[in-house]
């Protein structure tokens, strides 16, 4: 009977997750072990999906993929700064529409978890508080300040009753299950002393007395009070975190992290499909974890001017769903089937009692017992150097280095850590249009302001943020000096707050500089030539984005500090302010804006340049990119909407950009006419630039004889007592089929799907068979078996099926 409820679930959880069922009301619980649903403990995989950082036409898919991927809950912020731009003015549409996300989502039948805050962090423009707080007489951030409460209590209480008004708590028959309040206070707590104690209680408080039924949660805050559940957020919670404040609250990880944020200037910080599930399987058995999101599933796109400081503008691309949600392999495979592995001990974990059994210096067995000889063990090798052999119940076991095996009845091995069967894909960018004709481009260029034609004066620099309200990433500083004297050499040096820094004398520039995420203050030292009379100076001060975490972010500041000229101190002199661009005034982004403004043809490439052209929405259905290889620093727009800033010229430790291609969702375009405006600070070359598409063009699996077959085949093996041996399976994207083996050995050959090579055992017909089997099919399965191959082309060599193809 056990095997056939085990069965059943691989069909619900693998199989494609079944029909949309839409989630119905429960009562929502916890006690030591889980959250408990309608009276059941429950075993919970959880992915943030940011509504904002996709388009709705994309919402149903990247759900659907979610739950495909073996999740039971979507998880996301609340973007106060988006739903409340000026106080008392909401904006609930579109992209902004949390509520038709959420219902997308009870649709589907998976879960809800709302992260309210409404501070968040989440690399998101001041942390998600609108700047309208800034200037709010007294305020003090997240602090226990009359003014701050007021206004976080206010927010809080207009989503809470926006989500009961559409029933979408799980009590009023809704998907939401779990709430959070604040977000990773406990870093800044001690900045407050008392105060930061004092706030902390009233956000509790506050948050259980909007009577939601559910539970609430704070993320990494040790010290959450009452009903609380604190929770961890990291890469190795198993390892690092203290645990839940009390033996009545269950283990939750909000925040495993599947790669991490991408600064300007670095490289993606990469994550492997093992790592995650090697540190989720360990929380789950080790601490006994039973909610576990990952931070993100589908990261999506910073539009518009909403990336924190220095933060490129795609989000964890690296993803199990990738920024323009494709499924990214093997992430998101091997998950899956991890998923499934745990599905399978989920009664056994959330019932069972837990013992260890020491196997050698790194090797433990994570025992859980139930009732009616039910048993699950995780046989846990934690040296990462080396695989080793244990014996566990009279059974030896291999177990590859810092990995973990899945037995569900504490015999069979259905799932290892470290053993990926899914196939690895990889994306590729193909030109659509080309751009690369002068006749395509007409521009307008930005003017360099001089102090006599500014209107906004101050006798000393002024703090950026404070002036432009963060209605602009530019404020040019302005000034005059008269010199009686012939031409002469200067030193002419500032000190700016961040983040970029470009100073003209007399029109023409003279220099720039940028500071980095980590160190946004920079120094700007360089001669320059001063003519007899009036000689004008200007800054143009560039922030590229708000910040977004730390204590006290209301005393945050930007811009020029200190300008000196030969020594001689100029920050108390008589200066002029610009706020913004004067394209940005007359929005030349949107077709009226364009059309109000006189433009040139394109000659060559110049600074503070608005470039425009025009194209039509290519066919197809799959996403499309704007390749801005060519370009140095600014921000696009599409039919008058931000597709964010780019920043080509700051180029990573190697040498390459942070990010070449910029999402263009379809969602933006129109079938013909579709207005493309770019404002480029630098000297970006526009003929360069293309629109390209998407799409996977490259699949590659892996086998060997160690690997455990694929778990949905596991329950038919242990209802009838037959071991399918291990399979490559590999499957092109929709309208795609297999064009190509680029690549293929059964016997030992060298490397992985990167880079690979046949080995001194090899058979000779390996190639000849995968192409049998797979050319001309969207998919196909090759079975890692010497009969297969017609014979053992080694006999007593350990083997590997290793398959390149490509996609067409």
């Amino acid at each position: 009977m056990v095997w056939l409820v085990w069965w059943s679930i691989i069909l619900l959880v693998v199989a494609g997750g079944g029909a949309n069922v839409a989630v119905e009301g429960a009562n929502v619980s916890y006690d030591g072990q889980s959250l408990i649903i309608d009276g059941h403990r429950k075993l919970l995989f959880s992915g943030s999906i940011h509504y904002p950082r996709s388009t709705p036409d994309m919402w149903p898919s990247l759900i659907a993929k979610a739950k495909q991927g073996g999740l039971d809950v979507i998880q996301t912020y609340v973007f106060w700064n988006l739903h409340e731009p000026q106080p008392g003015q909401y904006d609930f549409t579109g992209r902004n529409d949390i509520v038709s996300f959420i219902k997308q989502v009870q649709q589907q039948g998976l879960y809800v978890c709302l992260r309210i805050g409404p501070f968040i962090e989440a690399e998101w423009t001041y942390g998600g508080l609108p700047f309208w707080l800034h200037d709010v007489p007294g305020i003090v951030f997240r602090s226990n300040n009359h003014q701050f409460k007021l206004h976080m209590k206010n927010f809080t209480t207009k989503i809470v009753n926006m989500m009961k008004a559409d029933n979408l708590f799980n009590s009023q028959g809704g998907p939401i299950i779990l709430s959070q309040i604040e977000n990773e206070y406990q870093m800044v707590e001690g900045a407050y002393h008392e105060d930061g104690t004092r706030y902390l209680k009233w956000t509790a408080q506050m948050a259980v007395d909007q009577n939601t039924s559910e539970p609430w949660i704070m993320c990494k805050q040790d010290d959450a009070p009452g009903p609380m559940i604190n929770t961890c957020n990291g890469m190795r919670c198993a390892e690092t975190w203290k645990g839940p404040n009390s033996p009545n609250k269950p283990s939750m990880w909000t925040e495993n992290w599947t790669s991490f944020l991408q600064p300007y200037g670095e490289g993606p910080r990469m994550r492997s499909a093992q790592d995650l599930a090697f540190h989720t399987t360990l929380f789950i058995v080790k601490m006994k974890g039973s909610f576990v999101n990952y931070y993100m599933y589908h990261g999506g796109t910073n539009f518009g001017r909403t990336s924190a400081s220095f933060i490129i503008t795609g989000y964890y691309d690296q993803a199990p769903l990738d920024e323009y949600g494709m499924i990214r392999q093997p992430k998101y495979g091997h998950l899956k089937h991890m998923h499934a592995a745990l599905k399978l001990c989920s009664h056994a974990l959330l019932y069972g009692e837990l013992t260890t059994q020491h196997l050698g210096i790194n090797q433990e067995a994570y025992v859980y017992t139930g009732s009616s000889s039910e048993c699950a063990a995780f046989l846990l090798n934690n040296s990462s150097k080396k695989s080793v052999q244990v014996v566990f119940r009279n059974f030896t076991y291999s177990l590859p280095p810092k990995s973990i095996s899945i037995l569900p009845d504490c015999k069979n091995v259905v799932f290892n850590t470290a053993m990926v069967s899914t196939q690895v894909n990889t994306r590729s960018m193909q030109p659509i249009i080309r751009f690369n004709t002068p006749q395509q481009w007409e521009v307008f260029s930005e003017a360099v302001p001089q102090f006599d034609q500014t209107s906004l004066r101050s006798n000393t620099l002024l703090e950026q943020m404070n002036t432009t309200k963060d209605d602009s990433d530019y404020l040019w500083y302005t000034m005059s000096i008269q010199k009686n004297s012939p031409e002469a050499q200067y030193m002419l040096e500032a000190n700016s707050r961040g983040h970029v820094l470009r100073a003209y004398v007399n029109g023409a520039l003279v220099g720039s500089t940028h500071g980095t995420r980590k160190v946004p203050n920079i120094t700007f030292k360089e001669t320059i030539s001063l003519s007899t009379g009036i000689n004008n100076i200007s800054f143009l001060n560039i922030m590229v984005g708000l910040p977004d975490s730390g204590p006290h972010m209301e005393h945050k500041h930007s811009g020029l500090s200190e300008v000196l000229i030969q020594g001689v101190n100029f920050t108390s002199h008589s200066w002029g302010y610009q706020v913004g661009l004067l394209g940005e005034k007359l929005s030349v982004y949107t077709a009226e804006g364009s059309s109000n403004v006189s433009w040139n043809q394109y000659e060559t490439p110049n600074m503070l340049t608005w470039y425009k052209t025009t194209f039509d929405m290519p066919e197809g259905d799959s996403p499309i990119v704007l390749n801005l290889g060519s370009m140095g620093k600014g921000e696009a727009w599409i039919n008058g909407q931000s597709i964010g800033r780019y920043w080509v010229s700051f180029k990573t430790p190697s040498g390459s950009p942070s990010q070449t291609w910029y999402n263009v969702p379809r969602y933006f375009l129109k079938p013909t006419g579709n207005l493309l405006v770019l404002f480029e600070e630098e000297y970006g070359k526009p003929l360069n630039i293309s629109l390209d598409s998407v799409s996977v063009n490259k699949v590659c699996g892996r086998v060997t004889d160690l690997h455990p077959p694929m778990i949905n085949s596991w329950g038919v093996r242990g209802r009838f007592h037959w071991r399918p041996w291990p399979r490559v399976h590999l499957r092109c994207p929709k309208k795609r089929i297999i064009s190509k083996i680029v690549f293929a050995s059964h016997g030992n050959p060298l490397g992985d799907c990167g880079s690979y090579s046949i080995g001194n055992c090899h058979s000779s017909n390996s190639k000849q068979i995968v192409e049998k089997a797979c050319l001309g099919r969207r998919q196909c399965s090759i079975s890692h078996t010497t009969e297969n191959f017609g014979g053992d082309p080694c006999p007593g060599t350990p083997k590997t099926l290793l398959v390149d193809a490509r996609c067409e």
